[in-house]
């Protein structure tokens, strides 16, 4: 009958409106008020513009970011909408907002969820002063301080990712939403906890993800609960910095080995998940055999290797060379180096192992004993000059001692320097090689005869001689006789009368005569005498220390000045 209805009017009214053309025309000529929502439909779609009608005789273009919650992908001609009618335009037609639609659609939600003490899933735009802008249908401030259980490093990783949100507190009239992600997650660690304090035990083994880590330890969630495992359970060997083992978020499993239910403090280990390996120790690494370790801490009295992962033992600086006076360690080793090592001493007690490197070598006094026998002739280089004597390097570690009284048979040195240079080539000969306290001596004056020894057998006593003074003294006259070789005419021996100085009587550089009195090659000493010659004359001094001397050995006890003495005086000495 409708469509009979129709054809009538069409052909009525001659391409004149239908009578169903006006009833909608009616219908769509309803008033729309502004300030309120409205139901519109998507009836176009031009470039960046949906083209919505909600009648009163007008159509209205609206941008597509405003539809962006609708998912501009899935709106289609025809799609029904909620709009917002702000006003009317001069020129006609309405100013629509999709967007202020939502918007008081979500302001009415927040109210109820507020209420309600539910939640609304937002998705983080931004980062803004203080905190986070979230968009939750109208944008919504996350302070820093909810965003998670614990302090967020990365910010930006969480720009464009969707979470539930609490509704802390929201003013519509000034547009303002403060939202968190925080009490959301504190409520399911709340749960989780009660379900932990029910099931958690002292030796129990569970599993977790690092929350921190510090210079002292890890902190590890175990599901609603955190555990400290300090730095000393994390391993048995050496630990320097937890950080260099593991990372924040990195899941472990660790044993629970105490539980203080009242303060809800939880002791965590990770080694006990291990056996001891000092408990099996002395099995693996017996005295006195090999083992390889890397260095993994220099100290200025020795060095720590690791031989496994919880063991570490010493090498004393004594035991890395066998040279009495080693360098520091840092000069023989680097951290980081694999070094092969003895084991010399083990406490399993209180966990320390003696290392040894020198042992591993031959002990290079063994080897200077047998290469430079006492007597033999050797050349080195000065390696250093001090006033006692020089030091000539013999091999790798092992320096020899020329003492400054070794250097020369006649010569007065003050000070070697006087004649050597460091880094100068020099011979000398082997006198003596202390094993056991590492000391190597050596001479060079030793090289050539003992010109004393000659001077013994040339000036015996009852010689005479001359010789140039060489210098005087208030107790007597040196006197050269050859080159190094020196006699000396005590103030005794002068005059027998009372010298009260030589110098009186003689001058440095004067030729002086005098007669052999004693002469002692051991102690470098040739007693001269003016006073014997020039009493007696010449023939009859020399008799008389002739006889003066062959009655020594009859009267030991005497001296061979009391004999002398006794001689010009007409016999021996008498014991009173």
């Amino acid at each position: 009958m409708t469509e009979e209805l129709n054809q009538l009017n069409n052909d009525e009214n001659d391409g004149e409106m239908s009578f169903a053309d006006l009833f909608e025309m009616e219908e769509n000529n309803t008033v729309i008020e502004v300030g309120n929502v409205a139901n519109g439909t998507i009836i176009g779609v031009e470039d960046d513009f949906y083209l919505v009608d909600v009648g009163d005789k007008a159509e209205s273009y609206i941008p597509k970011s405003e539809f962006r919650h609708d998912g501009i992908e899935d709106i289609q001609v025809g799609d029904s909408v909620e709009v917002f009618v702000e006003r009317r335009k001069d020129e006609g037609g309405l100013l629509l907002s999709r967007e202020k639609a939502i918007a008081i659609k979500v302001w009415e939600d927040i109210a109820k969820i507020q209420e309600a003490d539910g939640t609304i899933q937002g998705k983080i735009e931004s980062r803004v002063k203080g905190g986070m802008s979230v968009d939750i249908g109208v944008p919504a401030f996350l302070p820093y301080s909810q965003i998670d259980l614990r302090p967020v490093k990365d910010l930006d990783a969480l720009i464009s990712e969707s979470y539930d949100f609490k509704i802390l507190k929201f003013n519509r009239k000034r547009n303002n939403v403060v939202i968190s992600r925080r009490a959301i997650l504190e409520e399911e660690r709340n749960k989780l906890r009660e379900e932990m304090r029910s099931r958690l035990d002292e030796g129990q083994v569970i599993s977790g993800s690092i929350t921190n880590i510090t210079d002292y330890g890890l902190f590890i969630d175990m599901g609603g609960m955190d555990g400290l495992c300090h730095i000393t359970d994390l391993s048995w060997g050496r630990v320097s910095h937890p950080a260099k083992l593991y990372k924040v978020g990195q899941e472990l499993e660790v044993k629970v080995l105490k539980y203080d239910r009242e303060n809800d403090r939880v002791s965590l280990g990770i080694k006990q998940l291990r056996e001891d390996p000092w408990a099996t120790v002395a099995e693996r690494y017996p005295l006195s055999e090999k083992a390889v370790g890397k260095v993994v801490s220099i100290t200025d009295y020795g060095v720590f290797v690791e031989l496994e992962e919880g063991v570490e033992g010493l090498i004393h600086v004594s035991e890395m060379t066998w040279s009495k006076k080693p360098r520091h360690p840092s000069k023989m080793v680097s951290v980081g180096d694999e070094v092969e090592v003895m084991v010399l001493n083990i406490e399993p007690e209180t966990k320390r192992i003696s290392l040894g490197m020198k042992q591993l070598q031959a002990n290079p006094w063994d080897l200077v004993t047998e290469s430079y026998p006492v007597g033999s002739i050797i050349e080195g280089k000065i390696k250093n000059i001090t006033d006692f004597g020089v030091f000539i390097g013999i091999e790798d570690g092992i320096d020899g001692l020329i003492h400054v009284s070794d250097l020369s048979w006649t010569e007065r040195i003050k000070h070697p320097s006087e004649k050597y240079a460091k880094g100068e080539t020099i011979q000398a000969v082997v006198l003596k090689i202390d094993k056991e306290n590492e000391r190597f001596s050596l001479g060079v004056k030793q090289l050539t005869p003992d010109p004393w020894q000659a001077a013994y057998n040339n000036y015996p006593s009852g010689t005479v001689v001359e010789g140039e003074i060489t210098n005087v003294t208030d107790f007597g006259v040196f006197v050269k006789l050859e080159e190094g070789i020196e006699g000396l005419v005590h103030v005794s021996e002068i005059s027998k009368d009372k010298v009260k100085s030589p110098a009186e009587i003689y001058k440095v550089g004067e030729i002086l005569k005098a007669i052999v009195i004693n002469v002692s090659a051991k102690d470098r000493k040739i007693g001269l005498s003016v006073k014997t010659l020039e009493d007696d004359g010449e023939a009859e001094a020399v008799d008389k220390i002739k006889k003066a001397e062959a009655e020594v050995a009859e009267a030991a006890p005497s001296t061979f000045g009391d004999l002398l003495k006794a001689a010009a005086e007409g016999g021996p000495p008498t014991e009173e």
